[in-house]
């Protein structure tokens, strides 16, 4: 598209910039100018929006986030001295340190020019600008800033749960092949999914896969465990705040939609979150937009939501517990996963699956079970499922004194030898099958489970991870 607005012309630039993600915002009390630069942007794929008053600047700035800002330097207060824009510019840093700046004004010089660039600006276009030259500035100021934005994102995704490749699903039963087939045709899509299954069935598994079938492969998968998050930190860790919002914020941090932002965010436990909260989650999931705490800049994420739960979530809509418009939101698709008891034929090849991963680990030659070994994995119960299996396997290989693992190597009971006097066994043991019982009755609900126990959901959370339940 050809155009010319100003000084010289602009054909075929260069490519634009992400069209759909790319705001920038354009200030100038001229109303001709504002309308040569909307269009002149609008034409290279820019999102634009304009104001005329340093006022509307710092409005639209805190309502919502842009990628760059075009303004001027001098406004009806002021027509020729720049101190007007130097103020606003002045602002503009104390509120967003990280937005791309490029002054303009008629009035130039080069000493304005050197204190526009020591308040924060970027670089400094003097009217009438020339068309080729406005357009390579603020695109290297906007990829420049997206860069490191993307660094800084990077830097705090390192500290965080990321998946490097896809995982190992051992799922050779009956009672997997819809599942599986479930997984090869939604991985790719986009749509959010709800993968639902007892404690330890492999539901972080199952995301994991969804997530390397995806066209998001590439980006981040940011994973937090929803119900684990005190009400306090809640808002704080999905969605970020900025420095001074409460006590403890002593810089802005990024959320966890932010982190994920163009990737994948796996939400754990997700029945399990406060119902005033829910409202929160609900709001970020059907805009596409989240606040900071402390923040009113609306940021705009583009993120996939797997959440994973091992209650009934539709019994918690049912009993007030849960909303029905955030279930709607969550279980596009819905993947349950039946509990090891009802895969059996799985149960071998997840077994020796883990004792190569704990021999290699331990460093020891183990040729694999003896057949009476094989058949007291068979005859457990297994509460804890894939990860009680794993569990055991590695405490096995550890214990293993001879080629093969022996059943006394395992630490099981048949089932038919399963009830243990109280007086044969640790207090660590007896916590172990209580919890083990109280989440069997309550069909895996934590919730349940804990009140059940007479412990607070944090409580049994760390007794879970003591015990790898």
């Amino acid at each position: 598209m050809n155009s010319t607005y100003a000084q010289g012309e602009v054909s075929g630039f260069m490519t634009p910039i992400n069209p759909i993600r790319t705001r920038v915002l354009v200030a100038d009390d001229q109303p001709d100018i504002r309308e040569a630069l909307r269009l002149l942007l609008k034409g290279e794929g820019f999102e634009i929006e304009t104001v005329a008053s340093p006022a509307a600047v710092i409005s639209a700035i805190e309502a919502r986030e842009f990628d760059g800002l075009l303004m001027d330097l001098n406004y009806a207060r002021d027509t020729t001295s720049g101190q007007e824009g130097l103020d606003l510019l002045s602002n503009i840093r104390a509120k967003d340190s990280s937005l791309p700046v490029i002054v303009m004004t008629a009035w130039g010089s080069l000493e304005l020019a050197v204190e526009a660039m020591r308040r924060g600006a970027k670089d400094f276009v003097q009217k009438p600008w020339e068309n080729v030259r406005l357009l390579a500035i603020l695109k290297t100021q906007i990829e420049l800033s997206q860069a490191l934005r993307k660094g800084h994102r990077l830097e705090a995704e390192n500290r965080l749960l990321r998946a490097d490749g896809r995982p190992v699903m051992i799922a050779e039963s009956a009672a997997m092949r819809p599942v599986m087939d479930l997984i090869a045709r939604v991985g790719p899509a986009d749509a959010n999914v709800l993968i639902t299954g007892e404690h330890g069935t492999g539901k972080e598994v199952v995301a994991r896969t969804l997530y390397a079938l995806s066209s998001r492969s590439g980006r981040p998968l940011v994973t937090v465990n929803a119900g684990g998050l005190p009400e306090g930190v809640f808002e704080s860790e999905l969605f970020g705040h900025v420095k001074g919002a409460f006590t403890d914020a002593k810089s802005d941090r990024v959320g966890r939609f932010e982190l994920a932002d163009g990737g994948t965010l796996l939400l754990d436990e997700i029945a399990n979150v406060p119902m005033n909260l829910q409202a929160k989650l609900l709001r970020a999931l059907e805009s596409g937009e989240i606040e900071r705490v402390g923040s009113s800049t609306t940021r705009r994420v583009d993120v996939r939501v797997i959440s994973a739960t091992n209650a009934d979530v539709a019994a918690e809509v049912t009993g007030g517990r849960f909303r029905e418009d955030l279930l709607f939101r969550l279980n596009t698709i819905e993947i349950h996963l039946p509990p090891l008891r009802e895969r059996k034929e799985d149960l071998s090849p997840l077994a020796h699956h883990f004792l190569r991963q704990s021999a290699q680990r331990y460093r020891k030659q183990l040729e694999g079970f003896e057949p009476v070994a094989l058949q007291v994995l068979l005859d457990h119960p297994w509460p804890g499922n894939i990860r009680e299996l794993d569990h055991s396997i590695e405490r096995a290989v550890l214990m293993a004194e001879g080629p093969t693992i022996r059943a006394s190597d395992l630490g099981l009971r048949p089932a038919r030898e399963a009830a243990l006097r109280l007086d044969e066994m640790s207090i660590e043991d007896v916590e172990r099958v209580l919890i083990q019982k109280a989440l069997a009755r309550s069909a895996g609900n934590v919730s349940h489970a804990s009140k059940a126990l007479g412990l607070s959901r944090s409580a049994l959370y760390r007794r879970l991870q003591k015990y790898s339940l």
